[in-house]
């Protein structure tokens, strides 16, 4: 079974993803760390972030690899931390818009979702990616809730550059981040993440109860045994 969850920056996708994942047993795909891991590359090569044919070139040659401790690595190098860095942040929409780097990551992003049951986030995950995806989930939340997320994950950021970085970003996505027609739309803004979570997840249990009941497969998963679960005070949902 594949969950895709799309949803602007700071909308509480990564944060959401993530828990999801780990309340089902499924592995959690990141796809926003692989355009990250390939923008540290190629400004650790020094090349031309202006040049798509180039960094569509670098991207077929250099595999991003995740695993399941949430590493990321790519030409033999952990970026897990690197590419979380404020210059990454800035740049990766510049390297993400070109069409030559798309097409290499959604055809990795595919191969990744056939390897079994997965909870994919990023921006066009139930639209291109993976448009048959089980459930398809859209995350929104309030573009002050947004800024007040981002800042809080880059607190070395002033608040003015952080919401102009948002601002630019949203501008670029604006163009390919639609929700899929058949996808849950939840906003975030005055929701904490188990709240999120706990929607999605009668869904995808719903889902596969629907389909055990149809095709006779047992693909049950993890039981989360709490009566109740964990009410974080200042849990809000963020994310990337």
């Amino acid at each position: 079974m594949i969950v895709a969850i799309d949803g602007p920056a700071g909308a509480g996708k990564s944060t959401v993803a993530s828990r999801l994942a780990e309340r089902l047993g499924f592995r959690y795909l990141d796809t926003g760390a692989m355009y990250r891991a390939l923008t540290w590359l190629a400004m650790h090569d020094g090349i031309d972030l202006g040049e798509g044919d180039r960094l569509g070139e670098l991207a077929r040659a250099s595999r991003v690899e995740l695993d399941e401790s949430g590493r990321v690595s790519i030409a033999g190098s952990d970026v897990t931390s690197a590419i979380r860095q404020s210059r990454i942040d800035r740049m990766v929409p510049v390297v993400a818009r070109h069409p030559e780097v798309r097409e290499v990551m959604r055809e990795r992003q595919r191969e990744l979702a056939e390897q079994g049951d997965a909870v994919i986030e990023g921006r066009d995950i139930g639209t291109v990616v993976c448009p048959d995806a089980d459930v398809k989930v859209y995350l929104v939340a309030d573009r002050r809730v947004r800024e007040e997320r981002r800042q809080a994950e880059r607190p070395d950021i002033g608040a003015d550059a952080l919401a102009t970085d948002l601002r630019a970003r949203d501008d670029s996505d604006r163009a390919r981040m639609q929700p899929a027609a058949d996808a849950l739309e939840i906003d975030t803004s005055d929701l904490d993440v188990d709240d999120v979570v706990d929607r999605i997840e009668a869904i995808v249990r719903q889902r596969s109860a629907r389909h055990l009941s149809v095709g006779g497969v047992d693909r049950s998963f993890p039981t989360d045994e709490r009566a109740e679960p964990a009410r974080p005070d200042d849990g809000t949902a963020s994310g990337a």
